[in-house]
């Protein structure tokens, strides 16, 4: 079937291999599209899970390899069939989506297929091998700002889930130690604002980038365990990141810092 041109605006399962640490930064925050390579910038991907599984070249210590299975919108694509291609690196600039290198065409030592997706919105991730490892590794120092008094409650007890907010039921955390200092926003008489340090394993994250999101109150029923809002995307006036946890026994807590900065 690979031997076919691929159809414009067609979706098909692709692979991509990468060591653990990218694949949760990609968990995360999508694909990063590499700067250059055989098709110039983009995404690479394949339809050949042989193929992905040759990659990466070499991992560094401690790392090991995950291969992601994902869809991909190809939209409109450009062959790629041989070196010197007058459209090789410049295929986007030409209104093309998707760069595709057919089999056995010469231009890949293995003969095997391969393309390269200009924009990583096109791309949906289905399944991740060892995804065991990768949720395990997604762990992050994160800050939360409130009382003293419920300080000590969460210590106790843990925490205990918002009825609501910019993103619904959870937890609302953040990377940013700055932006948990300024919470609570009211300090009642006599109570003394002070920010807890946590190590938050966020599973699988949904990023919301924009008010009006359709997913932005309802990411939990679409198997999400955290919602994310990037920094400086215009959902939250400090500029900073915010996140929500709907599960809090994905918190542990560090540390009570009693003394923000």
């Amino acid at each position: 079937a690979f031997e076919q041109p691929v159809k414009y605006n067609q979706s098909y399962i692709m692979y991509h291999s990468t060591s653990l640490s990218n694949a949760c930064q990609i968990m995360i925050i999508g694909f990063t599209p590499s700067t250059g390579g055989m098709l110039g910038p983009g995404v690479y991907l394949s339809k050949s899970y042989t193929k992905a599984c040759a990659y990466p070249k070499s991992l560094p210590p401690g790392e090991e390899q995950v291969i992601i299975k994902a869809r991909v919108r190809v939209g409109k694509v450009k062959r790629i069939d041989y070196q010197g291609h007058p459209l090789q690196y410049s295929w986007h600039k030409k209104g093309y989506d998707t760069a595709w290198v057919p089999p056995n065409c010469g231009m890949v030592p293995s003969g095997l297929e391969e393309d390269c997706v200009w924009d990583p919105k096109r791309i949906e991730i289905l399944n991740i091998s060892n995804m065991d490892a990768v949720l395990r590794t997604l762990s992050y120092t994160m800050y939360h700002g409130t009382t003293l008094s419920n300080a000590r409650q969460i210590v106790r007890n843990g925490f205990i889930p918002s009825s609501g907010g910019m993103l619904g039921p959870g937890v609302y955390v953040s990377r940013s130690f700055q932006k948990a200092c300024a919470y609570p926003q009211v300090l009642p008489p006599g109570e003394e604002r002070v920010v807890l340090k946590i190590r938050v394993r966020v599973g699988k994250v949904k990023r919301i980038d924009y008010n009006g999101h359709p997913l932005q109150y309802t990411w939990h029923q679409h198997g999400y365990d955290t919602a994310w809002v990037p920094p400086m995307c215009g959902m939250v006036p400090s500029g900073l990141e915010e996140d929500c946890l709907w599960d809090p026994k994905r918190i542990e807590v560090l540390a009570v810092l009693d003394k923000p900065a």
